[in-house]
């Protein structure tokens, strides 16, 4: 299931589920069925992920990151799919009562649309690399990962949570969340560059080595510039700069991105979704303070 990439997956919902909170009564169930249903989707990405790849010959015992299920040959491709089966089912139970919980019908014209996006999120989830031409194959998952990793997860979390069409201001932090997303997926690409090559097109193929660390470093700053700009546009208080402590851990990070090579970049992707999800907690609790200094 690839649990160290799950804290990626909640780094956004968590945001959206206190800034949310920051603005507005929350009900506690319904954040827990949020980050129940996020857990579920990240889980049914990584089993598809690894069956997908198997499937087209992506991962061989050559690849430099860590061996599961399929390629270590602990599970067959039949296993997989029953676990992806089950993880469906996940997606779909946990989504199913959040919004239930949330609006207290299925049959609102809010609740239906949150379930076409449910049904989307699942289909991306599944299609990043399954199928004959899975998008993850064409250099597309860059844009995916940005629109459900970022946008969708902060703002469709402060929309289940606090009933209300987010401000255009959440798209600042929704983005700052995206441009880290990308990098977590970047840093697999780069890792996998040279295995990757045969199969699929990457951005990082497209661009080299290089430019590809170029580009990370970019999203890295995009990210950061993202979440001060809204700090900035929002009323001052010193709490809403909280996730500033997390700046030297990013510095470690980039820097290792133009120091390190092959297997030993692996190191750098569990640094990033900790990062990131260290930084939403952070960036959450500063909006959430004046609540707790009341």
């Amino acid at each position: 299931m690839r649990l160290r990439t799950l804290p990626l997956s909640l780094s956004g919902v968590l945001l959206g589920i206190m800034l949310a909170a920051s603005d507005y009564r929350i009900s506690f169930a319904v954040a827990v069925f949020i980050v129940l249903t996020t857990i579920s989707l990240q889980i049914l990405s990584n089993l598809s992920n690894e069956l997908g790849d198997v499937l087209h010959g992506t991962d061989t015992q050559e690849r430099l990151g860590p061996q599961y299920g399929l390629n270590g040959g602990g599970m067959t491709i039949k296993d997989m799919k029953r676990l992806i089966m089950g993880a469906a089912v996940a997606c779909v139970v946990f989504g199913l009562i959040m919004i239930k919980l949330s609006f207290g019908t299925l049959w609102t014209l809010e609740s239906i649309c949150l379930m076409l996006l449910g049904a989307a999120a699942m289909l991306a989830a599944v299609k990043y690399t399954l199928g004959r031409n899975p998008y993850g194959y064409r250099g597309l998952g860059d844009l995916f990962v940005f629109i459900f990793f970022g946008l969708v997860s902060v703002m469709g979390s402060y929309f289940v949570a606090s009933h209300e069409i987010p401000s255009w201001l959440l798209l600042l932090p929704a983005s700052s969340i995206g441009f880290f997303s990308i990098g977590v997926l970047n840093v697999n690409n780069i890792r996998d560059m040279k295995t990757d090559a045969e199969n699929r097109v990457t951005v990082a193929i497209k661009l080299g080595a290089r430019k590809a660390r170029i580009y990370h470093t970019i999203l890295i700053i995009l990210g950061w510039a993202c979440m001060i700009a809204y700090c900035l546009l929002r009323f001052f208080d010193p709490w809403h700069y909280l996730f500033v402590l997390t700046l030297p851990l990013y510095i470690i990070h980039v820097r290792g991105m133009w120091k390190l090579e092959g297997r030993a970049l692996d190191r750098m992707l569990p640094m990033l979704v900790m990062s990131t999800f260290i930084f939403a907690i952070l960036a959450g609790i500063g909006f959430m303070a004046f609540l707790f200094c009341k």
